[in-house]
């Protein structure tokens, strides 16, 4: 049972310089112990928070002394609670959230307990930003037309999660319409530091989207969860992590004229992938800090997925006050974070000599040499020097098919597609892009490189180029605070000159919304099999992620966008090659269109302005028409529509008990797909369109949608019989057990026959037969994708077989019930000869009490070869949800009383 707070002695008044007090504090200071001042700042994160919610039955004393003896006890791997300020929800990945409580409330009243428990215990969160996808661009009413769009096509979706702001306690929703998530959220919803009840502590935030970690910037220690880990700390439960290392990133001097912050995020992305920072924090440190604004730190820790930390942190400094006042938070507001910090010892002032804190292991980059650079053309960690592009496009040209290369034969390269555009005659060749996009999160709430790709294209209007009207070209800003900056600078009409009109605020092209692309360019690449290419400013750039019909997709600053959108193919040199002919005739060059880093400067400095963001953020309050006209029932337990194909109740609670099913293994199962390295959550659970000739279509058709209303697997989240017939659904799927064919189908193996995966689990799940998954490294790296580990479920999918997971990934697999399994180092399916067309029998103690956590498992399989695996369950905690069949199943029975 919980007791009383051991640590209540050391609740201190925070007093206010002019009398008065802000609350109380659980002060670190007062532990008196050396060991606190060695900690690092986002390790002290977690320590307040264990004192602060320290009851010795959640949370205990034990574990305390376990995160204050940080630097003996991270390398052990030892395993702490930890209990977030606040949950971030995002729309694509709230729905189903929301669809699991409301779920939950009915489990609840069916198992005799009251549903209305089921509410957020800590403040949720929810940002609609409602993923637009490009229908209309190049267009002055682009931002209205596809707002309409999103409007008809997602009302019942968004009403739904209207009904749940209503319906739930403790949860804030923000309208469609407002922003992308993480924009928002490092606007408008980050705390710093909350006040709740009198008490002062540490804002820190779980959030259903790996990119939660944007958060990272301003001080929030902020990382992704599975949308399963995140539903249980907003029931009350502690989350359980291993404490983790930290890495301390030294920064020193500033950046080179014309040198943006995408180039030193692509850069430190590619450092820390080189270093190994999987399942750590990283904290950045050092004089060089100074020099960074909270839009570029922000930028760096947005990429934290991309780099495999759990956080890129960057403590609270002058840097970050400045940023709270320009984004319109309150003196009163901005003195209470500082005053707490202070008094905390969790603040750095660069003024007072600094105690040399402990990490992990240690890195150092001076920011003068970082240079500008783009990544690709399929994983975000994969840099190109700009000066060495033209080489490298032409070295993936010729590379066997993998993250770099395309295998065209030399005699097809300088292929030329001849086509007609709109009655024009036109041409493509490898290497043209087809898609420009300034879009996600990373890069749209940085005014530097926003205004810098504006002065991009108001030079290269001045010299009269233009971008082929077949390139789809589209801004998608991360809150309305962009167009308000970007109006004020007098700068948005070039970009719209160019055809970068905004086309709505929230992820587009980045997260694979990139609409369709002009049918006649389509076909020209389709017919000619040519590596067309998409630049954007985007985070991810996964193979089937933008678009299908982009092969080789390029991470890049906004200012480069625009650049290679005038050049019109990413096969340019552009130190020797002009951009393309002014109007004079002349030969125009990157150099004479890319702005100094003082003329950047100077338009920020005059163009970005408080009064800009609290305009925004009041308006989000107040909601919009389209927003304030759905109407919504008033009930506590949600009226489901059996014929609707957006919100479906799914079958997680079927025949539930209160008697926890217990351990199970796996006995003769089949494999139903054998993958290699590096499968991420889009192969295994895409958010993009939905293809045609899909299980997921053949569905909605049968349910009278229209082609043209499909939309997305994202948008269609809250209905599970989509969501598990796009499991597996990726059109650029490698399944081993096809002997080299591409596609999201996978072998029957008692019949041989071939057959969509949905169709082939089915027919297993018919004949009461499980499956497993045989995998490679990094399985499930990418977006921290619930639907990811729920589809697998579904399907009938019980163990995970991988050289390696990605973190959230197997968090989410152990939530939903399947069990993850590591190969032994050194091994994998290939080293031991398998080749998936054997049965699968995994034998697991039945009692919970009898299997430990990361123990050792043999795999024994008909064809005579058996092996050991490490099973993946990495806490006690963990070992809990495995006994009640997963964590929503164990949260309500934990409420009802169930006997744990």
């Amino acid at each position: 049972m919980a007791q009383e707070n051991p640590f209540k002695s050391i609740l201190k008044t925070l007093e206010k310089p002019d009398g008065g007090h802000f609350g109380e504090y659980y002060s670190l200071p007062a532990l008196n112990d050396p060991r606190i001042d060695k900690l690092p700042y986002s390790i002290k994160i977690l320590l307040e928070s264990a004192i602060r919610n320290c009851d010795e039955f959640q949370v205990k004393s034990a574990d305390v002394e376990k995160i204050i003896d940080w630097e003996n006890t991270s390398p052990k791997q030892v395993e702490i609670p930890f209990k977030p300020a606040r949950v971030l929800l995002q729309d694509l990945t709230g729905v189903p959230a929301v669809v699991d409580l409301a779920c939950m409330r009915d489990a609840m009243k069916k198992l005799g307990g009251d549903s209305k428990k089921i509410n957020p215990l800590v403040p949720v969160d929810l940002v609609i930003d409602h993923s637009v996808q490009v229908d209309v661009a190049r267009l002055e009413n682009a931002l209205q037309a596809n707002m309409e769009l999103e409007f008809k096509r997602n009302k019942e979706r968004f009403a739904f999660l209207k009904w749940g702001s209503n319906a739930f306690d403790n949860m804030l929703v923000v309208p469609p319409g407002s922003g992308i998530v993480h924009q928002v959220n490092l606007e408008y919803l980050g705390r710093v530091v909350f006040n709740t009840n009198g008490v002062l502590y540490p804002d820190s935030v779980v959030g259903t989207d790996s990119h939660t970690t944007m958060i990272d910037g301003l001080g929030v220690a902020g990382w992704g969860v599975g949308g399963i880990e995140a539903e249980a700390a907003m029931l009350g439960q502690p989350m359980s992590m291993v404490l983790p290392g930290v890495v301390g990133f030294k920064l020193l001097g500033k950046l080179r004229d014309g040198v943006t912050a995408t180039d030193l995020v692509l850069t430190v992305t590619q450092m820390l992938r080189k270093h190994g920072v999987v399942g750590k924090f990283v904290e950045f440190y050092g004089e060089g800090m100074s020099e960074l604004s909270l839009a570029d730190r922000a930028t760096i820790a947005n990429m934290s997925p991309e780099y495999g930390a759990t956080m890129g942190f960057f403590p609270v400094d002058h840097v970050t006050l400045q940023y709270l006042q320009l984004t319109g938070r309150s003196d009163e507001t901005i003195a209470m974070i500082e005053s707490y910090l202070r008094a905390n010892k969790m603040f750095v002032d660069y003024n007072e000599p600094q105690i040399e804190k402990v990490y992990s292991s240690y890195l150092e980059l001076n920011l003068e040499d970082v240079e500008p650079c783009i990544s690709g053309p399929k994983r975000p960690h994969d840099r190109v020097p700009l000066k060495e592009m033209k080489a490298d496009w032409h070295a993936c040209l010729d590379n066997r098919v993998g993250f770099k290369g395309f295998a065209i034969p030399k005699e097809s390269q300088n292929k030329v597609a001849k086509f007609s555009f709109h009655g024009t005659p036109a041409e493509l060749r490898h290497g043209d892009v087809v898609i420009a996009a300034i879009t996600s999160c990373t890069n749209t709430s940085n005014p530097s490189v926003m205004l810098g790709a504006a002065l991009v294209a108001k030079k290269a209007c001045e010299f009269g180029l233009e971008v082929k009207p077949w390139i789809k070209t589209s801004l998608a800003p991360g809150s309305g605070v962009v167009t308000k900056y970007l109006e004020k600078s007098g700068l948005q009409k070039y970009m719209n000159q160019l055809g970068f009109h905004i086309v709505g605020y929230g992820c587009t092209t980045c997260i694979g919304n990139s609409g369709d692309i002009d049918e006649s360019v389509s076909s020209a690449i389709a017919e000619n099999d040519m590596v067309a290419a998409a630049v954007l400013s985007g985070n991810r750039n996964f193979e089937g992620r933008i678009h299908p019909l982009t092969r080789a997709n390029y991470l890049a600053s906004p200012p480069l966008v625009v650049a290679y959108a005038l050049a019109g193919t990413v096969d340019i040199d552009f130190e020797t090659e002009p951009i393309g002919t002014g109007k004079d005739g002349k030969q125009v060059f990157f150099r004479d269109i890319w702005p100094s880093s003082e003329e950047v400067a100077n338009v920020v400095q005059s163009s970005v302005l408080p009064d800009m963001f609290k305009a925004t953020y009041e308006a989000i309050t107040k909601g919009n028409p389209m927003w304030n006209q759905l109407s919504v029932p008033s009930s506590t337990l949600y009226a489901w529509d059996p014929t609707s194909t957006y919100i479906h109740e799914p079958p997680y609670f079927k025949d539930m008990t209160m008697s926890p099913p217990g351990p199970h293994g796996v006995k003769d199962a089949y494999c139903l797909l054998n993958f290699g390295d590096s499968i991420t959550t889009d192969h295994i659970s895409p958010a993009g369109s939905i293809h045609r000739d899909s299980p997921a279509a053949k569905y909605l058709m049968e349910h009278g949608v229209d082609r043209r209303d499909f939309n997305t697997y994202g948008s269609r989240r809250g209905n599970d019989e989509i969501m598990v017939r796009g499991t597996f659904a990726n059109i650029r799927l490698v399944n081993k057990l096809l002997q080299g064919e591409v596609g999201p189908k996978t072998i029957h193996i008692p019949t041989g026959e071939k057959l969509s995966v949905y169709d082939v689990a089915m027919k297993y799940k018919a004949a009461g037969q499980d499956t497993i998954i045989l995998a490679g490294a990094e399985y499930g790296c990418g977006s921290s994708r619930d639907w990811a580990a729920k589809g697998p479920i579904l399907l009938g999918v019980k163990a995970v077989i991988a050289k390696s997971f990605e973190r959230i990934h197997r968090s989410n697999l152990v939530g939903m019930g399947v069990i993850p399994l590591c190969f032994k180092a050194g091994e994998d399916a290939d080293t031991l000869g398998l080749t998936g067309h054997e049965r699968y029998t995994i034998d697991l103690p039945s009692s919970a009490s009898e299997i430990r956590p990361g123990q050792d498992v043999t795999v024994t399989t008909d064809s005579g070869k058996s092996f050991t695996c490490t099973i993946r369950f990495d806490t006690e905690v963990e070992l809990a949800y495995f006994d009640h069949g997963g964590i929503l199943q164990y949260v309500i029975r934990n409420l009802i009383g169930a006997k744990q």
